[in-house]
């Protein structure tokens, strides 16, 4: 059987540009010669929904999109994910569905069984999972159908399942000769290489062979990589969608006939910077245009955190919608502006040079009196900082343009950030990107040529707030800092546990002390692009206001 897999982008609510694009996309799979064609998990709302489940018109606005696209189908099927209502009592209102359109009419629905609740995840807050599950009969076959998370339980890949029920054996055990999993998978860092082991091991564990379609783009926090395979009943790769971009394509999966010869597994991810600076491009692409804008302001230091960010925007946008803004001060040293002022030419965006000096000694003015007989400390450094984000935030006014924030994970951890100043903005690109990760794909960048300028990654960074200011003048190294970092946020471990693994117990105390108290800066951030397994925001629900010594 020849499938269709549809790896497309859908945006969250445009019903009318999502069934236009599935439709699309239909036409397409048919016309390259499809028997059974694949469109992503919640296709037609867009994923995730969130709180839009909540709303009666938004449910009613997705059943007649899925109404309007079974209308253009043909005699071929398409089975695509939507938000289907529950009429069963007691329960929740709604199920995470799958419907096969052909002929006109809407012939089939399955619903998703297994809802994660974990992470990024809130689908227990809106869903009633599948009790009873069948397998779609085709052609003399039998589809098994599942929907993302179904297929994420299999006994022998997974040490700690989350759920009593496996639904891939329920369907095999009632004749399925085959498993379809349509998917809204999100993207982190290594996270393709992980899903595609796990399908591979089911559909070799199971002898069957397997059709898999992840969304893909950028919804807010998450970006989906796409990344779709099919795969034979030897857990071989036959044909796999492309990373980070919409991809349709067909290939042909038979329960029935054992491949002659083993199948090439020759599908390698790319390099893992690569990767993340695909998976931070298209999030920030998305985000933009998805919110209804076309170009972005980014403050320019002349440091790799605003270098990295405005490769990425230029990537994502195009030179043309792109603008650096350079505002020196007092402590701003030299090389911040000509560093600046040489990417923002690498880069051919526009470039304004904008000083807050001026400003900065008005308000110091205005402050004489009531901070008399005052040490200088934060306040009057914030206040540059401050100036610096009043004056983007102008700028994004007058010319309707998204300011982008340029701060770190590790500076984001442990509040080394300036609230309604440096954290001004409506995205944070790089907030769950280390700063040791920042050389990296700085590093993969230049790989062929300087584009960013070289004393840009060499020179050791500074917020430039006071006279020789440096990063480590307030912070351990960052290869110390982000490995504590990586172990306590993402992994979860304990003081005693990381302190076990050889680091310096006091080291360990004041990132975690600086950590725990930053929640409230945290709180009132931009939203950050995930690309780790564990991410500041949505997916980490920390209180402010608690006493626990983490």
């Amino acid at each position: 059987m020849k499938f269709g897999f549809l790896q497309l982008n859908s945006t969250i609510g445009d019903f009318p540009a999502n069934q236009k694009k599935l439709l699309a996309g239909y036409q397409k799979a048919v016309a390259l010669g499809a028997e059974f064609i694949l469109a992503p998990e919640l296709f037609l709302c867009g994923y995730p929904p969130r709180d839009l489940l909540l709303r009666d018109d938004f449910i009613d606005a997705n059943l007649a999109a899925l109404e309007a696209v079974a209308k253009k189908t043909g005699a071929i099927p398409l089975c695509a994910g939507f938000v289907d209502k529950n009429p069963a009592r007691p329960g929740r209102a709604l199920r995470n569905s799958a419907a096969i359109l052909q002929k006109g009419k809407v012939i089939w629905r399955t619903h998703k069984s297994l809802l994660p609740t974990y992470d990024v995840f809130d689908e227990d807050r809106y869903f009633e999972p599948e009790r009873k599950i069948a397998p779609y009969p085709f052609k003399g076959k039998k589809i098994g159908i599942t929907i993302c998370e179904d297929i994420w339980n299999d006994e022998d890949f997974w040490p700690d399942r989350l759920y009593r029920r496996d639904p891939v054996k329920e369907l095999i055990a009632q004749g399925a000769e085959m498993i379809v999993n349509i998917s809204a998978s999100p993207w982190h860092d290594g996270k393709e290489r992980i899903r595609r082991e796990m399908l591979r091991r089911v559909a070799r564990d199971e002898k069957i062979p397997l059709a898999h379609v992840n969304l893909v783009g950028g919804n807010d926090e998450l970006v989906f990589d796409g990344n779709s395979v099919a795969i034979d009943s030897r857990g071989e790769i036959v044909a796999a969608g492309k990373g980070f971009e919409e991809d349709v394509f067909v290939t042909e999966l038979d329960p029935q006939k054992s491949p002659k010869k083993k199948s090439k597994t020759g599908w390698a991810s790319p390099a893992r910077e690569a990767q993340i600076f695909a998976a931070l491009s298209l999030g920030i692409r998305d985000y933009v245009r998805k919110c209804g804008f076309k170009s972005v302001i980014i403050g320019l230091s002349g440091g790799i955190d605003s270098a990295l960010t405005a490769v990425l925007a230029v990537d994502a946008l195009g030179k043309e919608n792109v603008m650096g803004v350079a505002m020196p001060a007092r402590y701003s040293s030299e090389g911040s502006l000509t560093d600046a002022e040489a990417l923002a030419k690498n880069l051919g965006i526009r470039y304004e040079v904008l000083p807050i000096e001026p400003v900065f000694c008005a308000v110091e003015k205005q402050l004489e009196k009531v901070f008399a007989k005052l040490k200088r400390n934060e306040a009057e450094e914030n206040l540059q900082s401050r100036l610096r984000g009043t004056t983007l935030m102008a700028l994004s006014n007058k010319f309707g343009a998204l300011v982008l924030t340029t701060g770190n994970k590790s500076e984001m951890a442990v509040g080394y950030c300036t609230l309604y100043g440096d954290m001004n903005g409506a995205l944070a690109p790089l907030a769950d990107v280390l700063k040791t990760d920042i050389y990296k794909i700085a590093r993969w960048i230049n790989r062929n040529e300087a584009v960013i300028p070289e004393n840009s990654i060499l020179k050791p960074p500074s917020a430039e707030l006071r006279p020789n200011q440096k990063d480590q003048d307030s912070l351990p190294p960052y290869e110390i800092l982000d490995a504590i970092l990586d172990l306590y946020v993402v992994h979860n471990m304990s003081k005693k546990e990381i302190i076990g693994r050889g680091f310096d117990d006091g080291t360990v105390n004041d990132v975690l002390n600086k950590v725990n108290f930053s929640e409230y800066k945290r709180r009132q951030a931009a939203p950050a692009l995930k690309i780790s397994a564990r991410a500041f925001g949505m997916g980490r629900r920390i209180p402010i206001a608690q006493r626990f010594q983490m």
